[in-house]
């Protein structure tokens, strides 16, 4: 598809209406910009791949399906190819690789959202916080189907969602699924539903303990998901393999002198993800994209790297989402890192108290610490959050979005969001501050931190400032 890709200065989408639009996507992962209809599901792709949005000329009511469609803008899409036409031949590569990055950081396989989309077919949009609607956008047509985002998508509940029609919603137990609107109803009372139960057993993530202890189930779901009826790339005859079958290598990814085995659960490598020299991996482990084990990394326990992710050290059943580092040695168990986080080098967590009793966190909504019923839990770190060389985190350690921790000592169990400092005390970390580090830490991935991004930050800066009576 790239070398395809290579052939083309520009796709166009010209469509009265598209559920997904997966050429789209294709396309623009072959590093060629799109311009597409700025209409249904093909808006929120042109716009999170910095598309070319074609005006919408007229819209209409198609008899068949009584459905809302557009007739797209000739004159603005003659414009949009002329002004593409006579850009620069530098500025055309330097669009093609940002729409690449965009493709690569918006359409990867690491979160429940995408996963959705490949199970049904077309884009989704999502029904989020106040502050992250302006980032993620909610498109709202005549008729919509509203899935609730906490249960991860298998084939027989997409068969059922999309069988949906008026008045109709599938349940599991007392908690909704999905459940079938239309823009003319002011309200929805499941009293009046057809409500359809779904039996079979499917995997909830409710709780952020819940991403890395139902992580293998979800692992060995992806797996298949991605492989069906596809063929890996070859294992290396420098790699030692058990159960090879399990293994899938993508396209471009590096493999040199490694041990793999996927006796205990499969082995998903992305495309140009690299595993160095000396490193031992025991399924189940999903590499996305870009990824990296640096030489000597020893895996296991169901662990999940997201794009551009480094990893040293020992990894045990753990979740770092995309863009996070762990590149030294030091020990990460049972935790979950979200994007953007730094664990400076031999950073170790506690994962079993001492007592071997259940582990807590902090909890946000009742603020207080909450019981897991786990016995292994480590560490949970919010977006832009990093830590020194020899940091430790004591079992069931919670830190905010934007944290910044170094000293010796443990810090606290509970750090709250912005806050500067250690075990000897903290201070409020100024967002102008903040902004600064973020804005070289994303263009090193040549990611730019922008004004959605920033407002993003302001607002948890606000809403956290309770928390951070230091």
């Amino acid at each position: 598809m790239v070398l395809l890709g290579l052939l083309f200065d520009l796709y166009v989408q010209y469509a009265i209406c598209e559920g997904f639009g997966m050429p789209q996507v294709e396309a623009a992962s072959a590093g060629v910009p799109i311009a597409s209809v700025d209409y249904s599901a093909m808006s929120d792709v042109v716009r999170k791949l910095n598309g070319y949005a074609i005006k919408v000329n007229q819209y209409f009511k198609e008899l068949e399906t009584r459905a809302i469609r557009v007739y797209p803008d000739n004159n603005d899409l003659i414009r949009i190819i002329t002004e593409y036409s006579a850009m620069p031949d530098i500025l055309k590569t330097q669009k093609r690789h940002e729409t690449r990055m965009l493709t690569e950081k918006y359409y990867n396989w690491d979160n429940i959202a995408k996963k959705w989309e490949h199970y049904l077919g077309f884009t989704t949009s999502t029904i989020t916080e106040d502050y992250l609607e302006e980032k993620y956008p909610m498109i709202e047509l005549e008729e919509n189907i509203l899935i609730n985002a906490s249960f991860c998508p298998t084939k027989k509940l997409v068969k059922k969602i999309q069988k949906l029609s008026k008045n109709e919603a599938i349940f599991k137990g007392d908690d909704v699924i999905a459940f079938y609107t239309s823009d003319s109803q002011e309200e929805v009372d499941f009293e009046f539903y057809h409500q359809i139960e779904f039996e079979d057993e499917l995997l909830r993530i409710k709780n952020t303990w819940d991403i890395f202890s139902l992580n293998d189930k979800a692992i060995q779901q992806d797996f298949e998901l991605l492989t069906k009826e596809r063929t890996s790339q070859p294992i290396p005859k420098t790699v030692q393999a058990i159960n090879p079958a399990k293994i899938f290598i993508e396209d471009g990814a590096k493999i040199t002198f490694a041990f793999l085995n996927a006796s205990s659960g499969p082995i998903y490598i992305g495309k140009d993800a690299e595993i160095m020299e000396g490193c031992v991996v025991r399924g189940p482990l999903a590499m996305c994209e870009y990824s990296t084990l640096k030489m000597g990394a020893k895996i296991y326990g169901a662990t999940t790297l997201g794009p551009h992710c480094k990893v040293g050290g020992e990894v045990n059943n753990s979740v770092l989402m995309g863009y996070s580092n762990k590149g030294h040695d030091g020990f990460l168990g049972n935790s979950v890192l979200g994007e953007w986080c730094n664990l400076g080098a031999n950073t170790n967590n506690s994962n079993l108290k001492n007592n071997y009793e259940e582990v807590k966190l902090w909890d946000y909504n009742t603020k207080r610490f909450a019981k897991t019923g786990l016995q292994f839990c480590g560490l949970m770190m919010g977006d832009h959050s990093k830590c020194s060389i020899n940091t430790m985190f004591n079992t069931g350690t919670v830190v905010g979005v934007s944290a910044n921790i170094f000293g010796s000592g443990f810090p606290r169990n509970f750090v709250p969001s912005f806050s500067w400092g250690g075990p000897s005390g903290y201070t409020e970390y100024k967002t102008d501050k903040v902004f600064e580090v973020a804005k070289v830490v994303m263009s090193r991935r040549n990611i730019e931190f922008d004004e959605q991004d920033q407002r993003i930050l302001e607002h948890v800066f606000e809403i956290t400032q309770q928390y951070r009576n230091f």
